[in-house]
């Protein structure tokens, strides 16, 4: 299998092409291909399946770098969802981020969202001799990024195609003096071969729903969600909430026509949201280190104490 890291090259994605340096591993039977991208974020931006693409492409991968228009598997990096403001208090250390959308994604209210742009991310990676497996590892020290997020520390990842699905391990590390806060997520764009959502049938496990306010922050109450909640067609519904996960491991699925995709929370995930608005053939299950706001709130936040690591694992899988 040819290594898509050369220079220069443009990887089709559907009808447009993706003007990055790719990467693309496969399966050991070489049924399920995933292609990435290093240098926007190791992004994940297409997954085929037994020849079926099972990821949205939103508004491309040039939007995804330059603006964190996000589509595929992108990671949410330093925190994924909303922040309550343009100002943190995390781990001792308080910051004010810039009102400036080339460096921080805002939602439509003006809140920052989804961490900072893809492309300041600098990500080193390496695919394995075999081509099944990508490493990439990000060190948190350029001055723009420790403006963005003060804490010393590096974050690795690795993706493995495996015969049906994509695991992805995320490690971050405090490798310097400094307490470093973990709030970092992910969030596939999903979608069933062969069909519409007026046919996806979804299921998920145990959850309690995030009471949101009118900005989509958390209000600290939550509800159990029943056991007709958790099984549903996905039709013309809306969704955009958040959840704390029950159980680990935790799956959540969709399927029709024969097709299934499911996204499971093996390690580090206690918490997800889910997005899927009307009119858009896509359902997003995304895994979450902590609550939305967490590092405005401090509710549930991780923060690694100097030396420690903390990881978590997701994988996403399909069926016919």
């Amino acid at each position: 299998m040819a290594d898509a890291f050369a220079r220069g090259r443009r990887t089709d994605y559907g009808s447009a092409a993706v003007p990055f340096r790719s990467s693309r591993i496969a399966s050991p039977d070489g049924n399920t291909v995933a292609d990435l991208l290093p240098a926007v974020g190791m992004l994940c931006h297409s997954l085929v399946h037994a020849g079926e693409q099972l990821l949205d492409g939103g508004k491309g991968v040039e939007a995804y770098a330059e603006l964190g228009a996000t589509m595929g598997i992108p990671l949410l990096y330093p925190w994924a969802n909303r922040l309550d403001g343009l100002h943190y208090t995390a781990a001792g250390k308080s910051v004010a981020l810039p009102d400036d959308r080339t460096r921080v994604p805002q939602d439509p209210g003006g809140l920052p969202i989804h961490g900072i742009v893809p492309s300041l991310m600098r990500w080193e990676a390496e695919r394995g001799e075999d081509g099944t497996a990508l490493t990439g590892t990000l060190a948190w020290s350029a001055p723009e990024l420790r403006a963005l997020y003060p804490f010393d520390h590096e974050v690795a990842m690795r993706v493995v195609a495996g015969d049906a699905a994509l695991t992805v391990t995320t490690t971050v590390r405090a490798i310097g003096e400094e307490a470093v806060p973990v709030s970092f997520g992910f969030h596939p764009y999903l979608r069933v071969p062969g069909s519409d959502r007026s046919s996806w049938h979804v299921q998920l496990p145990e959850l309690e729903r995030l009471l949101l306010n009118e900005r989509m922050i958390p209000t600290g109450e939550r509800r159990p969600m029943t056991d007709d909640e958790r099984a549903f067609t996905l039709g013309g519904t809306s969704w955009d909430d958040g959840f704390a996960v029950l159980e680990q491991p935790a799956r959540f699925a969709v399927s029709a026509a024969g097709w299934g995709v499911a996204l499971e929370l093996l390690e580090g995930y206690r918490w997800a949201q889910i997005y899927a608005p009307p009119g858009h053939d896509f359902i997003c299950f995304e895994p979450m280190t902590a609550p939305t706001n967490a590092l405005c709130s401090g509710d549930r936040l991780t923060v690694l104490p100097p030396g420690e690591e903390y990881r978590a694992i997701f994988r996403v899988s399909a069926w016919r």
